[in-house]
């Protein structure tokens, strides 16, 4: 991405959740350290099931007297529900505010000319009273901005930016190897260890317990991943689900199919890296793997 540019994420939704007891509830059911999260740092995390599988995913930034979750917003009313129903007689409030705040993304470059800012993934900054941070998953993404609907683009203007494609940003996203868009299609079909969390400092294995813990300190104490999510590319059409071969055996399955691949492969294979340089075919249509995250 180019120094000025700005990619307004318009699928992208905020959540907010604040009162009194708003970091002990989020402590108790996220992957990652809620402590973690001040004015000055921001963490990427995620909700699993009690068996560790894959529901939602987010990025958790300080906010007033909250926090705001920034997620996929067609996932933003079924990822306040499921909040609701952990909520039980906690003293917090759960809102949807993605009609009164955007998500963009400006270059690393662009970040480091701004007061205060350093180049550490989750380093956070406040500008005009909104956040600014370097994407904590991976500095590569960029730095996240959220802003105040009624101030966005005053502050393209005083910063001198350039609105710029926001599908250039997801397939920059999606050659690291980071699933952002059609998520939904991940849910329980995946624990959140194959889904990357780990590589993307979106679990915290010193932290206290929260839903899914057990299966995911299990997996990765015995060192049981034995599947993991990489982006593709194909030609043509390919059904979610779908199963992945190669030379007439199952390697893998589809679970995104567009705009931007996601399947998931077998760590086990022994011909593993015979299979990244092979052919990979699901319903005769050829694959390749985009991100070789074995090497």
């Amino acid at each position: 991405m180019e120094k000025d540019q700005i990619f307004i994420l318009k699928d992208r939704g905020i959540v907010y959740i604040s009162g009194e007891d708003a970091k002990n509830f989020l402590q108790n059911i996220i992957t990652n350290d809620i402590n973690k999260v001040t004015y000055t740092h921001s963490c990427f995390s995620s909700l699993l099931t009690p068996q560790g599988k894959y529901l939602f995913d987010f990025i958790v930034i300080k906010h007033k007297q909250g926090y705001f979750l920034d997620c996929e917003l067609n996932q933003v009313e079924s990822l306040i529900s499921k909040l609701g129903i952990y909520k039980l007689k906690s003293k917090v409030e759960i809102l949807n505010l993605s009609n009164e705040f955007q998500v963009a993304v400006i270059s690393i470059e662009k970040f480091l000319t701004l007061d205060n800012s350093k180049n550490e993934e989750g380093h956070t900054i406040i500008y005009r009273d909104d956040p600014f941070f370097v994407d904590p998953r991976n500095k590569s993404l960029g730095a996240r901005v959220i802003i105040n609907l009624e101030k966005l683009y005053m502050s393209i203007k005083k910063l001198g930016l350039k609105l710029a494609d926001s599908n250039k940003y997801y397939e920059i996203s999606h050659k690291l190897g980071v699933a952002q868009v059609n998520t939904k299609n991940l849910q329980e079909n995946l624990f959140g260890l194959e889904c990357n969390f780990e590589k993307l400092n979106g679990i915290d294995f010193k932290k206290g317990c929260y839903i899914g813990q057990e299966n995911t300190a299990r997996m990765k104490l015995k060192n049981k991943l034995r599947r993991i999510l990489l982006p593709v590319s194909f030609k043509g059409k390919i059904s979610h689900l779908s199963e992945i071969k190669y030379k007439e055996k199952v390697v893998g399955k589809i679970l995104i199919t567009e705009p931007y691949p996601f399947a998931l492969f077998k760590t086990v294979d022994p011909e593993i890296k015979e299979l990244i340089l092979g052919e990979l075919y699901s319903n005769k249509t050829k694959l390749n793997i985009i991100n070789d995250r074995y090497t």
